[in-house]
């Protein structure tokens, strides 16, 4: 039986901090070696999440009067991880309701607000009680939250991290994954057709005309781009990110620094 979800982020979470002990330890073939496991380990959770879209797809819509089956957390952590990059609000409404079913409305920005609040809190009080927590991606400038963006506590730092030229580089992976999880659908969605529509639009080569959008096509020409940004903006995130897990806290590596006023220095 193949293993949950559940147990494939607690098993994530554990690799993740004896990687961290593995390396502050300079033993790296234990580091390496942990490494791959946990590679191994987030392949597992990328397939076992688009099993879960793929039975979303074919279970009958719930009606207007239902109540949601997941909680507002856990859709936000569905669409995140089919992402694979922070995201705001809007997007990740949309990405639920295209590839899960309709999305409560506790999905509203303004609600995910108190959401990443209420998840700091928790983890302040009790770390590492949760297999993940919904977190903020980091400006790589200041290390402080980025306005508007979600993230996801188990991914690494350095993808948490937005740089100047994040914001594109992830937009088109999330359109890469967006087509890769449409084109393992058993049957056309017309939301997912009017999502994956929305990224092409953007990246040039992706759309043939407003009506036509292949997956294949998509992924093409969102790696062609990438290609041209990947470099420069991994090398940005990676320095902010040591300069992150040098200056910061486990908490604040998730949830960002304060930024303070310094009296008596104008």
């Amino acid at each position: 039986m193949a293993e949950s979800i559940e147990n494939l982020e607690r098993r994530i979470d554990d690799l993740r901090a004896a990687v961290r002990r593995a390396v502050i330890a300079r033993d790296q073939p234990r580091a390496r070696a942990l490494r791959a496991e946990l590679r191994g380990a987030e392949r597992a959770w990328e397939q076992a999440l688009t099993d879960l879209a793929d039975d979303a797809e074919v279970e009958a819509p719930p009606s207007e009067h239902d109540a949601p089956l997941v909680s507002v957390r856990e859709q936000v952590h569905h669409a995140l991880t089919l992402l694979s990059a922070p995201a705001a609000p809007k997007l990740i409404a949309e990405v639920h309701n295209a590839f899960f079913g309709s999305a409560s409305p506790g999905l509203a920005a303004g609600k995910l607000t108190h959401l990443r609040r209420d998840e700091e809190r928790s983890f302040r009080t009790a770390r590492h009680s949760r297999p993940y927590y919904l977190c903020s991606a980091l400006t790589a400038d200041h290390l402080a939250p980025a306005r508007g963006l979600l993230a996801v506590s188990t991914w690494p730092l350095e993808r948490r991290i937005i740089g100047p030229l994040s914001p594109r580089v992830d937009f088109l992976t999330a359109a890469i994954k967006v087509a890769e999880h449409a084109s393992r659908m058993s049957k056309e969605n017309l939301g997912v057709v009017r999502l994956l529509r929305r990224f092409a639009s953007t990246i040039p080569g992706a759309a043939d005309g407003y009506e036509s959008v292949d997956h294949a096509i998509v992924i093409m020409a969102a790696q062609a781009e990438l290609e041209v940004h990947a470099d420069a903006d991994r090398s940005q995130r990676e320095a902010a990110a040591e300069r992150g897990r040098r200056q910061m806290d486990e908490a604040e590596q998730l949830f960002g620094s304060k930024l303070r006023v310094l009296r008596g220095t104008a």
